[in-house]
C-alpha cells in the first residue's frame, strides 16, 4: 500500500511538472494534501492549475473532457487517473448543487470557494511547500473542522457539504467550529434538494468508518438524520426489558453495537447493525405483568430496513443482503436447539459471517452471554472438514427416471434427502437411491 502511494504520488509529481515547466502553476489541492500533514497516505492526488482547459489537453493530448465547462480535466497516468482543475470562481449556485458558471482566477481565489479550511490547502509538488490561503494549516493542527468565510453560503452553495462536514467531522474525530455547527444545524432541512443517491453515498463513507457512532451522533445533533434515516429518532426514548438490556433505550443499545464492530466490516453489516432493532418502537408492547416485548419486531424491521434502503437507493443485493440479516438476527437464540441439518444449512447463508458478527456485539453490548456465540465457533470448527452443504447425492433427473413429472413436489423429496444427508445418515449415492425409493412410492405420479 505504501509502495502504491508512493507511485501514485511520483505519477502526480510528473504531470505537475510537464504543467509547470510549460509555464504554469500547478499545485496539489485538497484532500491529498490535508491527508499528507495528518501523516496519512493519499489514495489520490487533485492538481490545481494556473493552466486553462484548452492548455491542459494541449499538453495531455489524451485527457478526458470530465468537466471542462468547470475547468476539470482528467488525465491518465501508468493506469490511476488524475483531475487536473483550473483555477476558478464559482458563479450561483441556483440548484444547490453545482454552479451555473465558472470563471477563472486566481489561486487565492480558488481556495475561498472551497468547503472547508482543511481542505482549501495546496502544496508545491516539488519543494513540499504549503501554500495556504484560508488558516487549513492550523484548523489541522488544532483538529477543527471550520468552513472557508460564511458557513451558511457554502452549505447555501452545495448542501452535500452538510453531509460531509459530519463525515469529516466524525471520521477525523476533529470538533467543530462553533459557527460552523450552528450553521449545520440552521441549513439541515437544506439537504431536502440533494439527490438520495449523493446522500448515500456519503452516509455509506461515514457508517463504515471506525468513528461511526459519533457519526451518527452528529447526524442526530445536527438534524440531518432527518433526510437521511429519520425513522433512527424513533429508537431514542424507546424503553427495553431492563433484565436483558442494562444499557438503555433502543438507540443506545444501537450505538454501542456500531462501536463494537470488528474492523474493517462490510457496508452490508454496519447498515444491518444500525437497522436490526429498527422495528421496535412499532412492536413495542408491554404485558399484563409489566414486561416489555417486541413480538414480530425482526420480521417488521426487515421490512422497514428494505424500505429504508431502497429510499437511498442502494443495489438490489445490498439491501437483501441487510433484509436477510435482520430477519434473522433473533434465531439465534435457538441454534443449540437445532437439528444438525437445519444448523448446517443456517450456517451456509451468504449473510452467515455478518450475522455472526451482529449476534456477537448484539450480546456484548446488553446482556452480555456469549454461549450462543461460542457455540457457533465450536460448531465452525467442528463442521470445517467438509462442506456444509455437500454436493447433493441424487438430484431431479433421478426423480424423472422414477417417472415422476418436474413441478413442485420435487422440492419436499430432494429436501428430505439432503436433510438425510447432512444428519449424517446418507452417505453414499447407494443409499441416498434406496431412502428416495422410499420416498417416490409415497409421491403420487404427476398428474394423477
Amino acid at each position: 500500500m505504501v509502495c502504491c502511494s508512493v507511485s501514485i504520488r511520483h505519477h502526480a509529481i510528473e504531470i505537475a511538472r510537464r504543467l509547470s515547466d510549460a509555464g504554469h502553476t500547478a499545485w496539489f489541492a485538497g484532500g491529498c494534501v490535508r491527508d499528507r500533514l495528518l501523516g496519512a497516505a493519499p489514495k489520490d492526488y487533485d492538481i490545481a492549475t494556473s493552466a486553462t482547459p484548452a492548455q491542459i489537453l494541449a499538453l495531455f493530448p489524451g485527457g478526458n473532457e470530465i468537466g471542462a465547462h468547470f475547468g476539470v480535466i482528467l488525465v491518465k497516468a501508468h493506469g490511476h487517473p488524475f483531475e487536473i482543475a483550473t483555477f476558478r470562481t464559482d458563479g450561483s449556485y441556483r440548484d444547490g448543487r453545482r454552479p451555473e458558471s465558472v470563471t477563472f482566477a486566481t489561486a487565492e481565489e480558488d481556495a475561498q470557494r472551497r468547503d472547508f479550511s482543511i481542505n482549501g490547502l495546496f502544496e508545491n509538488p516539488v519543494s513540499g511547500e504549503i501554500i495556504d490561503f484560508v488558516g487549513g494549516r492550523a484548523d489541522l493542527q488544532a483538529r477543527i473542522l471550520r468552513a472557508i468565510g460564511t458557513p451558511t453560503e457554502r452549505f447555501q452553495e452545495d448542501a452535500l457539504r452538510l453531509m460531509r462536514g459530519v463525515r469529516f467531522a466524525s471520521t477525523l474525530d476533529f470538533d467543530i467550529d462553533p459557527a460552523t455547527r450552528s450553521a449545520l444545524r440552521d441549513n439541515a432541512d437544506r439537504l431536502r434538494k440533494i439527490s438520495p443517491e449523493r446522500i448515500r453515498d456519503e452516509f455509506s463513507r461515514l457508517i463504515v468508518h471506525p468513528h461511526r457512532a459519533r457519526g451518527l451522533d452528529l447526524l442526530v445533533e445536527t438534524g440531518l438524520i432527518r433526510h437521511v434515516v429519520p425513522e433512527v429518532l424513533d429508537l431514542m426514548g424507546c424503553e427495553q426489558p431492563p433484565q436483558w438490556h442494562p444499557e438503555g433505550d433502543v438507540f443506545v443499545h444501537t450505538r454501542l453495537m456500531l462501536e463494537m464492530l470488528r474492523p474493517e466490516p462490510s457496508l452490508e453489516l454496519c447498515l444491518a447493525v444500525l437497522l436490526h432493532d429498527i422495528g421496535k418502537p412499532a412492536t413495542f408492547a408491554v404485558d399484563p405483568d409489566g414486561r416489555i416485548r417486541f413480538n414480530g419486531h425482526d420480521a417488521v424491521g426487515a421490512q422497514m430496513a428494505e424500505e429504508i434502503l431502497r429510499r437511498l437507493r442502494y443495489p438490489n443485493d445490498t439491501i437483501a443482503a441487510v433484509r436477510e440479516i435482520v430477519a434473522t438476527h433473533m434465531q439465534f437464540m435457538h441454534v443449540q436447539q437445532m437439528r444438525t441439518a437445519k444448523l448446517k444449512r443456517f450456517m451456509a447463508r451468504p449473510t452467515f459471517d455478518d450475522d455472526l458478527e451482529l449476534h456477537r456485539v448484539d450480546c456484548a453490548s446488553s446482556n452480555g452471554f456469549t454461549d450462543n456465540y461460542e457455540f457457533l465457533l465450536e460448531k465452525s470448527d467442528a463442521f470445517a472438514s467438509e462442506p456444509l452443504i455437500p454436493p447433493p447425492l441424487v438430484t431431479g433427473r433421478d426423480l424423472i427416471a422414477y417417472g415422476l413429472a418436474p413441478g413442485p413436489h420435487f422440492k419436499p423429496i430432494l429436501d428430505a434427502i439432503e436433510t438425510e444427508q447432512l444428519e449424517g445418515r446418507l452417505a453414499t449415492r447407494e443409499e441416498a437411491l434406496g431412502k428416495l425409493d422410499v420416498l417416490v412410492r409415497l409421491t403420487p405420479a404427476s398428474g394423477d
